[in-house]
């Protein structure tokens, strides 16, 4: 049964009866009690093991009053920017400001400041000196080292010295953040906890560090690309929480950063416990007449069946965080939080989502991985799946079957990603038929991210002809089920690897595809990514070979407006890259040409002469600005399929 919302006032704190709270989370998001936001899953896990725990979201940074809600906790104080990196909540890859921050009553910007992590800590340092500071999340996680910082292009610290915290408690954080706790409540003081999994901690007595890794220097890798590689490609190697080794790095020659080996990952009775813990499934009251938190609107309705990822994508942070070793819930977990959601009054008969990660995962990729551990320096799906892998959609189809049944469910959508090379590896097509019937919503999203095999393979994802097979199984089914349903491919721009030529070939294929995607991912280089280590060197971490990288913005918009040739704002400089690349070829009227010779603007006319239904294909006129020639006439390129495929939607799942 629930019991409430955690107090947020010191008054709250003192109706439980409380004179002191045990620890005070700090989180830059706002107070949403659902287990889809790590700061309620941390919250709620501490409080189950007998903690008490006050909330204190969004304080005011700038007054040092706004960390002092409740006074002094009795153990320390933990710290998270929230579910996103603030540095990524903030800026595009362009590096402007968003204008909204779901994350936010009201969607409001600006209630957070850049860097949450370490401002919050520098707030708590100036009144509480000496207290324990515990940071966590994915902003914490994935800066834990010496790390590339693209929105300074800098290499810095790690943010444990930069926070002036004393521990991270990296990755997901149930086993750590518990054990962190009992210690401190044992009497230990927070400099001698060094010795649990999943966490970093400072010292300046290296001869303490017992059987470990020492990383290049700091200041080594602050200022030799390669040296910064080779330290990117130990710590990835050290992410398995069976054979990963304790890593340090020394900073001045005299203070040593220590990274030890991961948590070890929940059992399915252990994840079951985390999420029948008593959340409230909702924001904090007190955010109503702000209109709520629009964050909490995408995920309400959706069930995380799973965690972990053993997909490899380069440019995602999912290893370093979660880890390859993929966890998943119970069917009468999933089932009883289904039930409890169907009798939510604004249930209106549609699950959103089941999934995680990866939509269809359920199960470590091999039997061993339970036991042994990922395999190090080889892959599980790329360049082709293991002989090893277990590629089984059973579990998660009768997962599926036993949702749809419920009584009150109208149907069962699974929006989040699938592994296109995945479903084509199973054999037995009837989990695809199924999922094709029951749970699409008009539209699938697989990523194949790009076709060409220069980009593919700096991306850790398989060869074009996987997807062209995939769409095939999948344009085959729909067609035996008489559905009209697209798939909708998330594409990415400028990825390291990346080339004009290979921009112009995704745009042919887009093109003899019927392919028009509205909207287009560029490459963003966060912490914690290969990708983002071969965008700073230039360098692949684990070959050190050379890796092209497009750094030039104007270069890197021509790559962007290629796989968005059709749109009339892109002409010219689709123009200008076609003509760069001694593409001339493909300008023209023929079949295969991306833009005609001139500039056409397009009109469309209702039957009173206004220029507003653009849908209306029949009513059209071609002008050509350049010469006087108002009766010539093209068609405008026949768009089939239309993408939505949001930045932010990139983000979402991680903590």
């Amino acid at each position: 049964m629930n019991t409430g919302f955690l107090p947020i006032t010191k008054q709250e704190m003192l109706d439980r009866g409380w004179d002191q709270v045990d620890f005070v989370y700090v989180c830059g998001d706002a107070y949403v009690d659902h287990p889809s936001f790590g700061a309620s899953i941390i919250t709620r896990v501490l409080e189950a093991n007998g903690y008490k725990i006050g909330f204190i979201a969004q304080p005011d940074w700038k007054d040092p009053k706004s960390i002092d809600v409740f006074g002094k906790p009795r153990l320390g104080f933990l710290v998270s920017s929230g579910n996103m990196d603030s540095l990524v909540n903030h800026y595009t890859v362009a590096k402007k400001h968003r204008s909204t921050d779901a994350f936010t009553p009201g969607g409001v910007m600006g209630k957070r400041p850049d860097r949450a992590v370490i401002v919050y800590c520098n707030l708590i340092r100036q009144t509480y000196k000496k207290d324990a500071i515990i940071i966590g999340g994915l902003e914490a996680s994935l800066r834990r080292m010496g790390h590339y910082d693209y929105w300074s292009d800098s290499v810095r610290r790690s943010i444990l010295l930069e926070s002036g915290a004393d521990i991270i408690s990296y990755g997901m954080g149930e086993h750590s953040i518990v054990e962190i706790a009992d210690a401190l409540n044992s009497g230990l003081d927070v400099k001698d906890v060094t010795f649990i999994k999943g966490t970093v901690y400072k010292t300046r007595d290296e001869d303490s560090i017992y059987d470990a890794i020492r990383l290049p220097d700091f200041e080594t890798i602050e200022n030799d690309k390669r040296e910064y590689a080779r330290s990117f490609a130990l710590q990835y190697k050290n992410t398995d929480p069976f054979q990963a080794k304790t890593m340090y790095e020394c900073y001045g020659g005299k203070t040593f950063v220590v990274q030890n080996p991961p948590a070890l990952p929940l059992s399915e009775l252990e994840m079951d416990d985390v999420y029948k813990l008593p959340y409230m499934r909702a924001y904090h009251p007190s955010y109503e007449a702000a209109g709520g938190v629009p964050a909490l609107q995408e995920i309400k309705f959706s069930l995380t069946s799973n965690r972990g990822c053993y997909g490899e994508c380069n440019f995602c942070a999912l290893t370093m965080h979660e880890g390859r070793i993929v966890q998943a819930r119970s069917h009468e977990s999933i089932i009883t939080e289904a039930k409890e959601m169907i009798e939510d009054p604004d249930f209106k008969g549609y699950i959103h989502d089941v999934g995680g990660p990866t939509a269809e995962f359920r199960a470590p990729a091999c039997s061993k991985q339970m036991t042994k551990g990922a395999c190090v320096g080889k892959r599980c799906l790329y360049p082709k799946p293991c002989i090893n892998l277990n590629v089984d959609h059973s579990d998660y189809l009768s997962l599926l079957r036993k949702l749809r049944k419920l009584q009150g469910v109208k149907k069962v959508f699974v929006r989040s990603g699938f592994r296109y090379d995945y479903l084509v590896a199973d054999k037995n097509k009837d989990f695809l038929k199924e999922l094709c019937q029951y749970h699409v919503s008009g539209q699938l999203r697989v990523a194949p991210e790009h076709i060409s095999d220069n980009v593919l393979s700096k991306m850790g994802k398989p060869g074009v002809e996987i997807y062209n097979e995939f769409v095939k199984e999948f344009e085959k089914v729909n067609e035996e089920l008489h559905l009209n349903q697209f798939i909708v491919p998330y594409l990415m721009s400028s990825h390291p690897g990346s080339r004009l030529e290979d921009a112009i070939m995704l745009a042919q294929y887009l093109k003899k595809h019927h392919i028009s995607p509205e909207q287009v991912q560029d490459f963003y280089p966060t912490p914690g990514t290969v990708s983002t280590t071969m965008y700073y060197t230039g360098l692949d971490p684990f070959t050190l070979e050379p890796v092209f990288v497009e750094h030039n913005p104007h270069k890197k918009a021509m790559q962007r407006a290629l796989i968005q040739y059709w749109k009339p704002e892109n002409y010219d400089i689709v123009k200008e890259a076609l003509k760069e690349a001694g593409r001339e070829d493909l300008i023209g009227f023929g079949e295969e040409c991306l833009i005609p010779p001139r500039k056409m603007t397009y009109t469309y006319k209702l039957s009173k002469g206004k220029d507003k239904n653009k849908n209306n294909k029949d009513k059209y006129k071609s002008k050509d600005k350049s010469k006087n020639r108002s009766k010539d006439k093209a068609k405008p390129a026949k768009i089939n399929k239309k993408i939505n495929n949001k930045e932010s939607n990139r983000h979402k799942k991680t903590r």
